[in-house]
């Protein structure tokens, strides 16, 4: 009766049902926060903003509404990267965006390369879609790597488009300058589209080993999408809010958009008081990004001071966004370790698995919590570790 794009299976898992459990049972620390309207920041007065806009008028432009265009050019601006207006298009979310791509892009049965590790609600979004996803993987020697001469070898006749995270989720890598000119290029010989998913390009937490690309878009040789929104950009998920900015040659830039535009007409799902209300929440935005880039910077100090003590675990190298990889003893599955933690510490973190770590022996917690939880939870998970 159902559609194959769903999972024959809705049941939980056993690692979802031990989760739960511990939230039920209280006096757990979740490290897998990443709500920010849960994490203890001082927003503005948000309901002032709203309280100055028309709240009845309804004039829907499939791209968006101009005003709200031109402050996310702006704030593109803010970021060093140059966009007009035009070539930005409005969304409810980026798994929208992805989905209005997707369809854009590929028919049925093409594919689409992705990175791994990285965050699985790609694989949701690409079984909805009746594409293919084809994983190409990040390396880690003293930090996270892109091969794109390995990425390369990953291409079949029906692959569309790249897909980059940067900064990644979960493993905090950033896309190189050079490796982002090699891509293009590489995009452009084969009439791919690069999409980037920089959703967190506002929280850098070190200095890039060699020069970052700032976003895809930078480039003009290859079709290129930049995905941002004010989920993360500006900490309100609440406000269901994405964009795509899009970049390249003319020609082609004007076919995407057209076709984008038709896809975003059909649905009309941005609600017309966020676009009004987005020039000034993009001028708060600030204030709230300050907050989350200072718990960014405390919590990944804790982490590394407490993991010291640990010699048989490791922190590994976070360039930017809200998480951080630990690598721990691959003497019980991350699956049995997220599992201990949760049951007997009732701490719960990401086993590697969740996001396609190749092996054992990798868990992945949010820099989000409030910094005394931060604390305790670390704390307990290091302290479950070292008794095995």
């Amino acid at each position: 009766m159902f559609s194959s794009r769903l999972p024959a299976d809705l049941a939980p898992t056993p690692l979802a049902r031990a989760m739960e459990t511990a939230r039920q049972r209280g006096d757990v620390i979740d490290l897998t926060e990443s709500n920010p309207t849960r994490a203890g920041f001082a927003y503005p007065d948000l309901h002032a903003v709203f309280d100055r806009l028309d709240l009845v008028a309804y004039d829907p432009d499939p791209r968006g509404l101009a005003a709200a265009r031109e402050a996310i050019a702006a704030d593109y601006a803010r970021r060093r990267v140059a966009v007009a207006a035009d070539r930005i298009l409005l969304t409810a979310s980026s798994s929208e965006s992805y989905a209005h791509l997707f369809k854009v892009l590929c028919d049925p049965g093409d594919g689409v390369l992705v990175p791994v590790p990285s965050y699985p609600l790609f694989d949701h979004l690409a079984g909805l879609e009746g594409i293919r996803l084809v994983p190409y993987r990040l390396e880690y020697h003293d930090r996270w790597h892109l091969d794109v001469d390995d990425l390369a070898r990953c291409l079949d006749d029906r692959i569309r488009a790249v897909l980059v995270v940067s900064p990644n989720n979960p493993t905090g890598s950033v896309l190189r300058r050079d490796d982002l000119d090699r891509l293009a290029r590489l995009c452009a010989d084969r009439q791919l589209a690069l999409i980037g998913d920089e959703v967190f390009a506002d929280y850098p937490v070190v200095d890039a080993a060699s020069p970052a690309a700032v976003s895809v878009i930078e480039q003009h040789t290859a079709l290129a999408i930049s995905l941002g929104g004010l989920s993360k950009s500006a900490g309100l998920p609440q406000l269901k809010l994405g964009w795509m900015a899009v970049g390249g040659p003319d020609d082609v830039v004007r076919a995407a958009l057209e076709r984008l535009e038709l896809v975003a007409d059909t649905y009309l799902s941005v609600a017309s008081p966020v676009q009004r209300a987005t020039p000034e929440l993009l001028q708060l935005a600030p204030r709230i990004r300050e907050q989350i880039s200072a718990r960014l910077t405390a919590n990944l100090s804790t982490l590394r001071q407490v993991a010291a003590s640990y010699p048989a675990c490791e922190v590994l190298p976070v360039e930017g966004g809200w998480s951080a990889v630990l690598r721990v003893p691959a003497t019980r599955t991350d699956e049995h370790w997220a599992l201990a933690l949760a049951e007997q510490a009732r701490v719960i973190v990401y086993p590697g698995f969740f996001f396609d770590f190749e092996r054992d022996g990798y868990l992945v917690v949010s820099l989000l919590v409030t910094p005394v939880d931060f604390a305790r939870g670390i704390a307990r998970l290091f302290e479950t570790i070292d008794r095995g």
